[in-house]
């Protein structure tokens, strides 16, 4: 209880006294769900979701799937072109690797095959602009059931120039995306706001979860790194989320920028078959107990079952 207390007040005194950070990180570029749409659909969605990031002025990085880029076996040149919307629009872009598979599910060998593949069009798209690709995403955020193959994964990242792109605000966020998506195809206006207004609310407590949990790990609130995804529901919502942040006294920095706090350098040696939090994977590397951990906010459950979805 005491424990609890004291990483309260640090909690309070952190949000009053220092300017947060937050940087934002959009993963399964060109859309989560692109193969669900017509071409006319996925480039209206594009706009409207670019225009709706576009709006809020804060700096961005989509991490893509290059697989999303393929029909029958062959490159899209107008799923292609929406990655350069994105490029044009003046957002970073990081490999997500080509088909989204998890770490540790397939070999080492395969996986650093697939972030190879993954890096075919927008190598070339950010570097003939003189940028450099630089950031990877690990899809699932699985990155290896044992050391020796994460140690594998890591020196072939580095060996090929990529930062590792953590996460410290993980979210079902997901869920709602897909439950919105259903509402969207059902044509179902009421159920569209009510799953938005209760994906704001859920990103709320998720947010100020994390702060504490950080608190508690670190005596502050670190540059924090947020991971949503390029879907109908933020193309909606994106707007609302940054107000709510704002209100939370958050600044918007790069992706660079936050991995600049120190906290980012802690010890990690979680191998376990989830994928979670960077600041749970440090607590767990500390030997923190299953106390410090708390109660993790979740997705509403009528939201799930509305998707379809029985886990989290």
């Amino acid at each position: 209880m005491k424990r609890c207390i004291t990483s309260f007040v640090l909690f309070l005194l952190t949000t009053v006294f220092s300017q947060n950070k937050i940087a934002v990180t959009i993963d399964d570029l060109p859309l989560q769900r692109i193969s669900g749409y017509s071409k006319e659909q996925y480039e209206s969605l594009t706009k409207k979701l670019l225009t709706n990031l576009s709006s809020q002025m804060v700096p961005i990085i989509g991490f893509v799937n290059e697989g999303k880029l393929f029909t029958n076996n062959k490159l899209d040149e107008s799923k292609a072109a929406l990655l350069k919307q994105w490029f044009d629009a003046g957002f970073e872009l990081g490999n997500h690797t080509f088909s989204h598979k998890s770490a540790n599910q397939i070999s080492a060998e395969e996986f650093n095959g697939d972030i190879l593949k993954g890096e075919q069009v927008i190598r070339k798209l950010v570097e003939s602009s003189g940028k450099r690709l630089e950031y990877f995403r690990h899809p699932f955020l699985h990155t290896g059931l044992s050391l020796a193959k994460r140690d594998s994964i890591n020196n072939f990242l580095s060996e090929h120039n990529y930062i590792i792109a953590p996460v410290t605000i993980d979210n079902s966020e997901w869920i709602y995306g897909a439950a919105y998506d259903k509402a969207i195809k059902e044509k179902n206006e009421q159920k569209m706001n009510e799953i938005g207004e209760d994906y704001l609310s859920y990103m709320k407590h998720k947010l100020e979860y994390w702060e504490s949990q950080s608190v508690a790990l670190f005596s502050m609130n670190i540059s924090q790194t947020l991971l949503i995804h390029a879907n109908a529901l933020n193309a909606e919502y994106f707007d609302d989320l940054c107000k709510m942040m704002r209100e939370k006294k958050y600044e918007f920095v790069t992706l660079e920028e936050a991995l600049k706090d120190e906290a980012y350098e802690s010890p990690d040696t979680f191998i376990k078959n989830n994928g979670i939090s960077w600041l749970h994977r440090w607590a767990i590397t500390q030997g923190k107990k299953k106390d410090f951990f708390g109660n993790e906010p979740e997705a509403s459950k009528w939201v799930a079952d509305y998707a379809g979805i029985d886990y989290e």
